[in-house]
């Protein structure tokens, strides 16, 4: 693992932490190791830990090494499952993140259903979008008059996207509404996501990328300071918490000329 700090620039108020790994197999291993630390931090207070799972396949082969590990009776008792966003398809469809995360992770877990708390994409959306913004804000720990989880895992889309907050869409960034409706710009697919006050609000916030075709857009997100104002996982920076990118070696690749030991 090799990790480093970025350039910062007047956009970000802290500058976050960049780890990068051989391959994905080795990013999962130690991711994995990084979220059950703070699963078992956080049973010393006594509070429940909420985490928000995101799609993709970088998540993918981290769920896959949880379940081939860690699904021992115990491990996750303290931790609550929820959504940072779905596609509005019913939870069957190929498409679905809570499908990938429940075939491939939960169901394997010996972990009650209704600590399992999903977004519901078959319903009309923006009635989902504000039952899950009710829902989080009973369930999740407050701060600041938002919920905020343990940790929010994400992923970057190609065009900068994060969640389901895409480019042209930054309104999705300060809305007050704690879910709301982000659409495809290619598709028009309506997808259901956390927004950003939330995911700013978190105690930890992962960034989980691979692949080289994410390179150049690693680079613009953490290291460049002008002309990225438009893609939306620039803003993601929380208030309070800490930000960490997870990244493999295809995706880390141009990272290397910008690095900053100091």
């Amino acid at each position: 693992m090799t990790a480093f700090t970025a350039n910062s620039d007047i956009m970000r108020q802290n500058d976050p932490q960049i780890f990068t790994f051989p391959d994905t197999e080795h990013l999962a291993r130690i991711l994995t190791v990084e979220v059950l630390n703070l699963v078992k931090d956080s049973m010393s207070t006594g509070r429940r830990f909420n985490i928000a799972l995101s799609g993709g396949s970088t998540p993918r082969i981290l769920f896959e090494h949880i379940a081939k590990f860690y699904k021992d009776p115990g491990i996750w008792d303290n931790v609550s499952f929820y959504w940072v966003d779905e596609r509005c398809v019913p939870p069957n469809h190929p498409e679905s993140n809570f499908r990938m995360a429940n075939e491939i992770f939960l169901s394997n877990l010996s972990h009650p259903n209704e600590q399992i708390f999903r977004m519901k994409g078959e319903e009309d959306p923006h009635l989902e979008a504000n039952r899950y913004s009710r829902l989080i804000f009973n369930q999740v720990h407050n701060a600041d008059n938002l919920p905020a989880f343990n940790l929010i895992m994400l992923g970057l889309g190609g065009d900068g996207h994060t969640a389901s907050i895409f480019p042209g869409q930054l309104e999705l960034l300060w809305t007050d509404n704690f879910c709301d409706v982000g659409v495809h710009p290619g598709t028009g697919q309506k997808r259901i996501t956390l927004t950003g006050k939330v995911i700013n609000n978190a105690e930890n916030v992962f960034f989980l990328v691979s692949g080289r075709e994410k390179a150049k857009m690693v680079v613009r997100i953490i290291c460049e300071g002008s002309g990225k104002e438009e893609l939306p996982a620039t803003f993601i920076n929380p208030e309070h918490g800490n930000l960490s990118w997870f990244l493999d070696e295809a995706a880390a690749s141009l990272l290397h000329n910008k690095e900053n030991p100091g």
